[in-house]
């Protein structure tokens, strides 16, 4: 199944995106989950299944504003250099990391799919960032990697985008720079787990105004996700609807010489194997 979280009419809905259309869960099941996090907290599955056996979709894709997929999740996870070869982006001749770099984001940092992404005017280094999401569907601490897809109520595509000089502010943080409003994005949907025989080998792939620019497979991931569940989950419980950015491959704008950051017009695609494609448009801050 594809979960959405969508406006229409001006009303926050969430629901099923078919290839007829999209099919409203909450004008049917909201009065008990008011939006898709609540569902995946209340693992209301059987509902919604029988829901999409029966029912004809409300709206065409056409009709609907993209929203974020879980507008509301408490806790947005990010994995830094993560695919093998990106250790070696940084030219500092050091070794493969022991354990994976954190760090987090806020929901404004992050629109939906067809929506702006927006360039602040403190800075012209807005960067993209192509990377897989897993969504959880079940709360855990302490995930054991065996358990670990238990956990996972499926996958989403984010354009992780950078304000690239805000992260060299502090001494050991990238804080700053990955937490501007509306700097990236996530979508369109959510491919629910039991689609996926593995999540081993998916394809990535990321454009810019139709160049490809980032190009690699989780095969290459130095953690893959059993691992950065059981890492994540030891030091904080994992809760449906949060969100874990699993990395992102080499290929970002600030690794060209020189540097090829984002300008207004620019047109940014994200695409992953078996989850479809994430588009948008950069524009500047009040234009």
């Amino acid at each position: 199944m594809k979960f959405i979280s969508f406006l229409s009419k001006g009303d926050s809905r969430y629901g099923i995106a078919t290839n007829h259309g999209v099919i409203d869960l909450w004008v049917r099941l909201g009065s008990k989950f008011p939006t898709l996090r609540d569902l995946l907290t209340a693992g209301a599955a059987d509902q919604v299944e029988s829901i999409a056996r029966t029912a004809l979709p409300d709206y065409s894709l056409d009709e609907i504003i993209f929203l974020p997929p879980v507008p509301n999740p408490e806790k947005i996870i990010c994995v830094g250099v993560n695919y093998a070869n990106r250790n070696a982006e940084y030219k500092d001749n050091s070794d493969l990391p022991k354990y994976p770099s954190i760090f987090t984001r806020t929901p404004g940092s992050l629109v939906g799919h067809k929506s702006k992404i927006i360039r602040p005017p403190e800075s012209s280094q807005l960067d993209y960032e192509g990377e897989i999401a897993m969504v959880i569907g079940v709360t855990g601490r302490r995930i054991s990697e065996e358990r670990a897809r238990q956990h996972i109520a499926g996958l989403t595509i984010m354009n992780e985008g950078t304000i690239r000089d805000w992260t060299r502010h502090g001494k050991f943080n990238v804080t700053q720079g990955k937490n501007f409003e509306a700097s990236g994005s996530i979508g369109p949907w959510i491919i629910t787990a039991d689609e996926f025989s593995s999540f081993d080998d998916l394809h990535i792939t990321t454009r810019v105004n139709d160049e490809i620019r980032q190009n690699d497979t989780t095969a290459n991931l130095m953690f893959h996700f059993p691992y950065l569940l059981r890492y994540l989950s030891t030091f904080t419980v994992l809760k449906p609807g949060d969100i874990i950015a699993t990395g992102t491959p080499t290929g970002a704008g600030v690794r060209f010489d020189p540097p090829r950051y984002l300008k207004p017009g620019d047109v940014i695609e994200v695409e992953v194997t078996g989850i479809g494609k994430l588009l948008n448009v950069v524009a500047d801050e009040g234009a």
